[in-house]
């Protein structure tokens, strides 16, 4: 169960590559069609059920080109028979749209799987750039 659930984290590592082209269909193929799925992406704001996902992860995909990963760090996973989950930072080069250069991206993620008729499907991605310590005001609102 460990094993087809580690090939699942390297399609997720290959999705990023693929977003961070501008192309969304790797995460697509990840998601669940459950109407109980979720996606809070760096840009803000969460998708809930497909079709405000697909419009999360398109939106996301549109602001990125010409990238590629550079390193992902699992901070942590859990696999039971039903439900998966990874925290990772993800690492990526990438050209922001309005941007001419490759910048450098890193991104705390947490991920949540589900068994569906014997795959792992992606229920819940949220991913935001607060990698670094924050000092405490960093959570007051303006």
């Amino acid at each position: 169960m460990t094993g087809d659930f580690d090939d699942v984290i390297e399609q997720s590592h290959a999705a990023l590559g693929q977003i961070a082209r501008g192309d969304a269909s790797g995460y697509k193929a990840l998601y669940s069609r459950g109407e109980d799925i979720t996606l809070g992406n760096p840009f803000g704001g969460f998708g809930r059920g497909w079709d405000q996902v697909v419009e999360q992860v398109e939106r996301a995909a549109s602001y990125y080109s010409e990238g590629k990963t550079t390193d992902f760090e699992m901070v942590a996973k859990a696999v039971t028979p039903e439900f998966a989950y990874t925290v990772e930072i993800e690492r990526f080069e990438v050209k922001v749209v309005g941007r001419a250069e490759l910048a450098p991206v890193a991104l705390r993620v947490t991920c949540v799987y589900r068994r569906e008729d014997g795959a792992w499907k992606l229920v819940h991605r949220h991913a935001d750039p607060r990698v670094a310590p924050q000092p405490a005001d960093s959570v007051l609102q303006s």
